[in-house]
């Protein structure tokens, strides 16, 4: 069967589409941009959602590894071709981007390679370890963001543009950790450093109710350090918000101003996230992206502080 091509303006519509529906906070955030960024980065979440949906869908572990093969192949060859032809929106859509913006289409490849050690079920020894991993399926998100954002040019580009956007990754996907941490155990998956667990004398484990058992508060203490430290990688990571433009400014700071409004009701009150999955509400998400519009960070790092 021939497959017919799709146009430009539907193949974004269609990103924008699955955006819109999927992207439950980082919507709050691109809805901010102009519309000829916010098409672009829908389509860059479009693609790294599909990638994300083979390593949390329910096909066998073999079947997914054959499926992030093919998507690593398809990105690969678009990178190389830089063009696509088909009929597929999401790389019609990703293809036009990467012929007029420094696209980094390798930071594709990283997150599929991200993927592939979730369904693959790696364990991680040491914090440097996990590093890698939120580098591969958070980093290289905002290295893609960054792309579209484009940054201030005056007096010259900051040369550390890539490293903060690869921060401030990496921190929001520490946070995606420590409020994921009863609901990835129940699917058989621990992010959390065994040096940590060691550290703090924790062995994860669930209650006859599917809660996290917190022995002498040990899982509570850990929580806070490693709390503490994910707010060390996303002050670090805030130093690309004033070399981008207003409005980039404004979405870069809404969608990482809501994982850090979670990670301090996880940091006042760690045993939220023992029984369910923490979230804001949608109006607890919608003053977060007017406060960032306004120019308003979410949360400052003077009077953010671990409780003893």
């Amino acid at each position: 069967m021939t497959s017919v091509a799709i146009s430009l303006d539907q193949a974004f519509d269609r990103c924008e589409s699955i955006t819109r529906t999927e992207a439950r906070n980082f919507y709050y955030g691109i809805r901010l941009l102009r519309p000829r960024k916010r098409a672009a980065l829908c389509a860059v979440y479009a693609l790294a959602r599909r990638i994300d949906d083979v390593g949390d869908g329910d096909l066998p572990r073999a079947d997914k590894l054959v499926a992030l093969g093919q998507l690593r192949a398809e990105i690969a060859a678009l990178r190389v071709s830089g063009s696509h032809s088909g009929a597929d929106p999401v790389f019609t859509a990703i293809a036009d981007l990467a012929q007029r913006l420094p696209l980094p289409l390798g930071a594709f490849e990283e997150l599929v390679d991200g993927v592939e050690m979730d369904v693959r079920g790696r364990r991680y020894a040491s914090f440097d370890e996990l590093v890698q991993y939120c580098r591969c399926v958070a980093g290289a998100v905002g290295r893609l963001c960054l792309a579209v954002f484009g940054t201030r040019s005056d007096p010259a580009p900051d040369p550390h543009a890539a490293e903060y956007a690869d921060a401030l990754g990496i921190a929001l996907q520490q946070i995606n950790i420590l409020r994921d941490i009863r609901e990835d155990l129940g699917n058989g998956r621990i992010y959390l450093p065994q040096d940590d667990l060691d550290r703090f004398g924790v062995a994860l484990a669930l209650d006859e109710q599917g809660c996290l058992v917190d022995t002498d508060q040990g899982l509570s203490r850990l929580i806070r350090y490693s709390a503490s430290r994910a707010y060390e990688w996303y002050a670090h990571g805030l130093r690309l918000i004033p070399l981008l433009d207003r409005r980039s400014a404004a979405c870069a700071t809404a969608m990482s101003g809501i994982y850090v409004r979670l990670l301090e009701r996880i940091v006042q009150q760690p045993n939220l996230v023992f029984d369910r999955r923490l979230s804001l509400s949608g109006w607890q998400k919608a003053e977060v992206a007017m406060w960032a519009l306004v120019g308003s960070s979410p949360v400052g790092s003077s009077s953010w502080e671990v409780p003893a």
